[in-house]
């Protein structure tokens, strides 16, 4: 008999491989290595030079369809105020019936839930299919070389993605709480009026061009985006700086900044969202400068058969029907929209980027649970092999 796959092992020693973005400090090693003796192929996919390399790893398991691939992420943030902390934060100590590290719940621990789940499956070898993991050490960071990278790795090497579950924490207080079939996209913004610099006494020789940038924010904050849409909150728009630089009191400065950041709903497009904002900021009139940044685009699988069968697996294991929401960040899903349809499960979130970061043994056994009923529900399915082709 087969010996069950320990998740908590696993977790423990992805914890204390110390990978802040872009560091991998060996946690792809580790997870290759537990991946390899269950049977997977694993390819590296490395993306960018010098500081901004990452690597990225893609394994699956079995070559026939559907591929149902799991995806997340084994970078972390930065600990912050290491002094803070009860336990040191990448040692993966067990306190309490807790496992306490830095990507305890924010994902390295989902992470082996899926393993400890894929270990368990035997689609592939029957020949019904396969499982994949698509793993990125650049989540937390800019995003650009790690699910993007590997995404046009698999586009160009053929390899089809049937159905994606990405294991953020999505649960607000407890494993069962809530799916996330969507987000809102996230765009950032930095306005730069330019104005003439002189005294203060002699405005009439200058253009000051502090009035003018909070003129163009209140054209930008003075009215809604919109009123919310069928499955989104309203879009938002949140000036997070103003920035003049200016230590002189009786001088008018040459240049005024400011930056925003909007999240926004299915109702606009990056394009669209653009359009909008430089069409107001164009009602200035003066000289500016606008850079624009999308970090991603707003993702929204509709309610269907898919989040029904992680929905099902969720209730058999917790006797609690989730929630189904696209409140919260970004998350990778939003690259991967374009592929296949994706959701979002995993861990409970209350601890996640925060001092003495952890989870609960009892919650990533029971996550390992409901990842292996979702195989074994999803490979079973009449309406997935028809999907599949």
């Amino acid at each position: 008999m087969t010996r069950p796959f320990d998740p908590i092992a696993l977790a423990q020693a992805l914890i204390r491989c110390p990978s802040v973005t872009p560091a991998d400090a060996g946690a792809l090693d580790v997870l290759a290595a537990a991946l390899e003796g269950l049977g997977f192929t694993c390819h590296r996919v490395a993306s960018g030079t010098g500081a901004e390399r990452i690597e990225n790893l893609y394994a699956r398991k079995g070559t026939a369809r559907p591929n149902f691939c799991f995806a997340g992420h084994t970078d972390v943030v930065p600990v912050g105020d290491r002094a803070a902390w009860s336990v040191e934060p990448f040692e993966g100590l067990l306190r309490d019936g807790k496992l306490y590290g830095r990507g305890a719940s924010d994902m390295k621990g989902a992470i082996a839930a899926f393993v400890a789940a894929a270990a368990a499956t035997e689609a592939p070898a029957r020949g019904t299919g396969s499982v994949s993991l698509l793993i990125t050490g650049d989540e937390e960071g800019r995003a650009i070389h790690g699910t993007r990278a590997v995404l046009d790795w698999l586009r160009a090497k053929g390899e089809p993605l049937d159905h994606c579950l990405v294991g953020e924490p999505t649960n607000p207080k407890a494993v069962g709480d809530m799916i996330k079939i969507g987000r809102r996209g996230s765009l950032n913004a930095r306005l730069t009026v330019i104005g003439t610099q002189g005294h203060v006494a002699y405005p009439h020789l200058s253009d000051n061009p502090i009035p003018r940038l909070l003129a163009t924010l209140n054209r930008l904050t003075m009215e809604p985006l919109d009123e919310g849409t069928a499955h989104f909150q309203p879009s938002n728009l949140e000036i997070t700086s103003i920035d003049v630089g200016n230590p002189a009191t009786n001088v008018i400065p040459a240049r005024a900044e400011a930056r925003f950041n909007i999240r926004f709903n299915d109702r606009y497009t990056p394009e669209s969202l653009e359009a909008w904002i430089r069409e107001r900021v164009a009602q200035d009139g003066g000289a500016h400068e606008l850079d624009i940044d999308v970090s991603g685009d707003a993702f929204f699988t509709p309610p269907g058969p898919f989040s029904d069968l992680v929905a099902d697996a969720v209730a058999a294991e917790t006797g609690r029907r989730p929630e189904l929401s696209t409140t919260g960040g970004a998350s990778d899903a939003r690259f991967i929209k374009h592929i296949c349809p994706v959701i979002e499960f995993g861990l409970a979130n209350p601890t996640m980027h925060k001092i003495d970061e952890h989870t609960s043994v009892k919650d990533i056994e029971l996550l390992s649970r409901i990842y292996g009923r979702v195989l074994e529900n999803y490979f079973r399915a009449p309406w997935i092999r028809g999907a599949a082709g």
